[in-house]
């Protein structure tokens, strides 16, 4: 559920949207935003949980320096939102703790 934040875009792009799944909820974007960019315009501020507190982290510096806005995306964990694009039926999860990682056919 949206926590309330007040995120606003400072302008509309032309274009259309995409839906999105965060967390098994629909996720209306714009296409062309990064999934940390839609997640903030839907009111979603935490992204991932730190490993040994916790905490709640979320976006932070929205150009993958700061790695808080780590994310489980299409079933691939650790990925950064904010450096990913949407893409219609994209399937989002947060990030809680600790994650080992992997590296696949895709990612060699």
């Amino acid at each position: 559920m949206p926590n309330g934040l007040s995120f606003n875009r400072l302008s509309e792009r032309p274009g259309g949207t995409v839906t999105i799944c965060f967390e098994g909820q629909p996720v209306t974007a714009q296409d062309g935003d990064t999934v940390a960019a839609a997640l903030l315009a839907a009111g979603y501020a935490v992204t991932r949980t730190t490993p040994v507190h916790g905490v709640p982290r979320g976006p932070f510096c929205m150009m993958g320096v700061c790695f808080d806005c780590l994310l489980e995306i299409d079933g691939r964990a650790n990925r950064q939102g904010c450096m990913v694009r949407v893409t219609e039926g994209l399937q989002v999860r947060r990030m809680a703790g600790a994650r080992s990682a992997s590296i696949g056919e895709a990612d060699a």
